[in-house]
């Protein structure tokens, strides 16, 4: 197991829930198998977490993302993002925008994607995708 892993959007939203709810799910279970992996957000995972309900108030979103480094895009997230689009588009398997960033980021920083959305991230060619629901 990579030492190092971005949890994409889907993977947060579980674990936010689960933290609400007080249960104990796939998102905290997989926090608990990969107990000495440091675990990152993108900026764009960070911002649709502000744009949920649940962050209404910025010291709450705040507070549940400290536990998370949060990586900004960089000119080589956004070469990769490029390259991630043009390869999508050409072969009909687009993704989200959001999601394509989310991708381009890992790939920028050598790491793997921890997500529940396992088929969208896969069509990235070179893309470590991690699927935390199973």
């Amino acid at each position: 197991m990579n030492e190092r892993v971005i949890l994409e959007t889907s993977f947060v939203v579980d674990l936010e829930r689960e933290i609400i709810a007080r249960l104990h799910g796939q998102a905290s279970r997989f926090l608990e198998r990969h107990a000495g992996t440091r675990f990152y957000l993108t900026c764009t995972t960070a911002g649709e977490l502000g744009a949920g309900a649940a962050a209404d108030d910025r010291e709450a979103w705040e507070r549940f993302l400290s536990p998370f480094h949060v990586l900004a895009p960089d000119e080589q997230a956004a070469w990769h993002f490029g390259r991630i689009f043009r390869h999508l588009k050409d072969n009909g398997q687009l993704i989200g925008s959001n999601n394509l960033w989310i991708a381009a980021t890992a790939l920028a920083h050598d790491m793997p994607v921890a997500t529940r959305h396992v088929e969208h991230y896969r069509r990235v060619p070179g893309l470590e995708v991690l699927d935390y629901a199973t």
